[in-house]
């Protein structure tokens, strides 16, 4: 009897599939008048921001009544979960918009599409080799970078003035050392030189690590991914380990916090200095106190030069999407030039096209634009970018003994073994 059923239900799914096929409506995403539908689900959260998104799906709407794309709000706190939810249950959106440190496990896993038959000569070309390299899994491209955000010192310019200290510029920026040394001195009664904000305090430690020469992920003969600890990994750490710790220049209060929780204490003259990503000038025009003088200054740089790691926000064209070419056609026309820069302005952040940083709108002494502009050259891939386990290494391991060394719980020699012996066991067990 149930096999009778079985068989039923296969012949009326059958006549369906093709009864689909014959009248080219239904479940290929186009409607009964041969119009695709496309859902861009998008995770800008800023009102200019999404202003810029929906605005920019509306032009094209406009432009191509054939292609009609759906703006779907999705938010930055869920979107691992909510797509791996969507690509397991066969309703992914068809344009993602993600971080390039979240594709890894989706691109490995089969749910993102490789790109690289599909993208614009012009588009390919715009943006640089480096930024492509955030987005490349094994041989595919499985997103398009457009976005990036450097790490820079947000300082009270009043107390940095009185400190008689060097300003450094993109062109001579401090040493860790020399840095460790202003903010020894721009700590007073009352007074913190800096604070670090490290409620996640992984992607930070590892994305300026770089400029101190560390790199903690290598690859071994086989192409499999080992952590090793070695001198340069322990510049920046050690850094913030002594501010804390040994000199007393960094707030402990703060290692908890995340950046916006900090700006209060900024504001009123606690710290003198905040190491946050760049888009956090938004909040701190909105935020800070009539007549507030800040400055944006570069991050140290040591022996790696004056680079760091970034995880650009990315778009992605999921695997199951029957109409690739027309997404991904959707997605150069988001990111033309002037496009790019409309999206850069709105989430403050920095476009990964060179026609885009171009722009002399990005290119302004006001708010340190000229400043991130300066950076992106030194902008590199984040150290773990293709790295299977990550996620579960970052969480389970690495920042439980960051945390630790940082709040003087543990020593060098302890986080060492930490990161690299146990991270190393969560590795191999995604490299079998």
């Amino acid at each position: 009897m149930r096999a009778a059923v079985r068989r039923a239900a296969t012949a009326v799914a059958v006549l369906a599939l093709l009864l689909t096929g014959c009248s080219g409506g239904g479940d290929d995403g186009r409607d009964a008048d041969g119009t695709i539908r496309l859902r861009f689900q998008s995770l800008a959260w800023q009102k200019e921001s999404v202003d810029a998104n929906k605005q920019l799906v509306r032009e094209w709407n406009a432009a191509h009544p054939e292609v009609q794309v759906e703006y779907v709000q999705g938010s930055w706190d869920s979107v691992h979960d909510q797509l791996l939810t969507s690509f397991e249950g066969g309703e992914a959106p068809d344009i993602i918009h993600d971080a390039s440190d979240d594709l890894a496990d989706f691109a490995y896993g089969g749910y993102l599409a490789d790109l690289r038959p599909l993208l614009p000569t012009r588009l390919k070309a715009d943006i640089p080799e480096q930024s492509w390299r955030t987005t490349t899994f094994g041989e595919g491209v499985h997103g398009v970078p457009f976005l990036q955000e450097p790490r820079v010192l947000i300082a009270n310019t009043k107390l940095l003035k009185a400190s008689g200290a060097r300003i450094p510029t993109p062109e001579h920026p401090w040493s860790w050392e020399e840095f460790r040394q202003v903010t020894k001195e721009l700590t007073g009664k009352g007074r913190y030189g800096i604070a670090w904000p490290l409620k996640e305090p992984v992607s930070v430690t590892l994305n300026l690590g770089l400029s101190g020469g560390g790199q903690l992920f290598h690859r071994d003969s086989d192409g499999k991914a080992v952590l090793r600890f070695e001198p340069g990994d322990g510049v920046v750490t050690g850094t913030i380990h002594d501010q804390v710790n040994t000199d007393r220049s960094a707030a402990r209060s703060a290692l908890g916090m995340g950046g916006s929780d900090a700006l209060p204490g900024f504001f009123g003259g606690r710290y003198a200095m905040l190491p946050l990503g760049f888009s956090y000038r938004q909040q701190i025009i909105q935020q800070a106190p009539e007549g507030f003088d800040w400055t944006v200054l570069p991050m140290p740089a040591g022996a790696g030069g004056a680079v760091q790691g970034v995880s650009p926000q990315t778009l992605s064209v999921a695997e199951e999407s029957p109409h690739k070419r027309e997404a991904v056609a959707f997605i150069d026309f988001l990111l033309r030039p002037a496009n790019m820069v409309r999206l850069a302005r709105g989430d403050w952040m920095l476009p990964t096209g060179t026609e885009a940083l171009a722009d002399p709108s990005l290119r302004v002494a006001e708010h340190g634009w000229a400043v991130g502009a300066a950076l992106a050259e030194g902008l590199r891939p984040a150290p773990a970018q293709s790295v299977r386990g990550y996620p579960e290494w970052k969480d389970k391991v690495a920042t439980p003994a960051y945390q630790e060394f940082y709040s003087g719980a543990i020593g060098t020699d302890e986080l060492s073994k930490r990161l690299v012996e146990d991270g190393n066991r969560v590795l191999a067990r995604y490299q079998r």
